[in-house]
């Protein structure tokens, strides 16, 4: 099979760009072990050329790839994750998605920055409440921010405002442990740990949940959440976070499509290859050799 991998671009790799490399090109090694042919673009690259084929996966996050894959798709091509998976990762997009699909989740507003956010704070229980850039992921510290009283979340809008982000989703704060997760869909591959522990941190933001207790919960259901969360946004390739309170209930409080797997990457990257190339090997099968073109966007 001939396939085309697609890099993120660093914009969308904050503090975690040879990490999010390092689990992609272990990938394609992979793949290419088991007889695949590999063409590897970048994101960049992937944006501004014409490509003629039809099996896509990786990791682009860039609204213009997302827009460019969803004309490719629709004339016949697949990727791994889909396009709209992706866009459904988006951080209003995946707020009203698994608060539709009852996946536990934090009681969350979804807020355009010209309101007034008092109301809908005052709704979550007025103070402690995190505030969420809500129209992509997030790109630098600011956008994921625990806000304690009006003057914090003031100037955090403000600045929103000045960078042109125009809604937030905002979440009452749960105590409890914080819990990274990563999975792929189709696979026995399911792993999870505490990044306080292993003092695994992108923004810093583990600490607002201070040290971790190691409440008990059922890794079962944790991973039963984990899958219908991922099937509800339409993603295969996945990891997120949760908080475990201290009765062992969870709640998923992010949801993003592939990560970078840096505990477990070489695990990681066979079940992502695994992926991949079942999911591929069986459409190819079919005999479905439509190439696609004329994708400019």
């Amino acid at each position: 099979m001939e396939l085309v991998g697609i890099s993120r671009s660093k914009q969308f790799s904050p503090n975690h760009t040879g990490n999010d490399t390092q689990i992609f090109h272990l990938t394609i090694e992979k793949l290419i072990a088991k007889g695949c042919k590999i063409r590897e673009y970048s994101e960049e690259e992937f944006i501004t050329k014409e490509l003629p084929y039809r099996y896509y996966f990786g990791m682009y996050r860039d609204k213009r790839s997302v827009a460019k894959m969803k004309i490719l798709e629709q004339k016949g091509c697949f990727s791994i994750n889909t396009a709209r998976g992706i866009e459904c990762c988006y951080r209003n997009n995946m707020t009203q998605t698994l608060i539709k699909h009852k996946i536990p989740y934090p009681k969350s507003k979804i807020v355009s920055i010209n309101q007034d956010v008092t109301k809908a704070i005052d709704e979550l229980g007025g103070e402690n409440v995190w505030i969420k850039r809500g129209d992509f992921h997030a790109e630098q510290d600011e956008d994921v921010s625990f806000c304690k009283n009006p003057k914090e979340w003031n100037t955090l809008i403000q600045k929103f405002s000045h960078r042109n982000i125009q809604s937030v989703a905002i979440s009452e704060h749960i105590e409890g442990d914080l819990v990274k997760f990563y999975g792929v869909m189709g696979t026995n591959f399911f792993y999870w740990f505490y990044p306080i522990d292993m003092n695994h941190s992108k923004f810093n933001q583990e600490i607002i949940n201070g040290k971790t207790h190691h409440y008990p919960f059922t890794e079962k259901k944790f991973q039963f959440i984990c899958q219908k969360a991922a099937i509800s946004l339409g993603i295969q390739i996945y990891g997120g976070d949760a908080i475990i309170s201290s009765t062992g209930a969870i709640h998923l409080i992010d949801l993003n499509d592939w990560p970078s797997f840096a505990p477990c990457r070489e695990k990681a990257s066979e079940a992502i290859a695994e992926c991949i190339y079942k999911n591929f090997k069986t459409l190819s099968n079919y005999g479905q050799n439509k190439l696609c073109v004329n994708t400019k966007i």
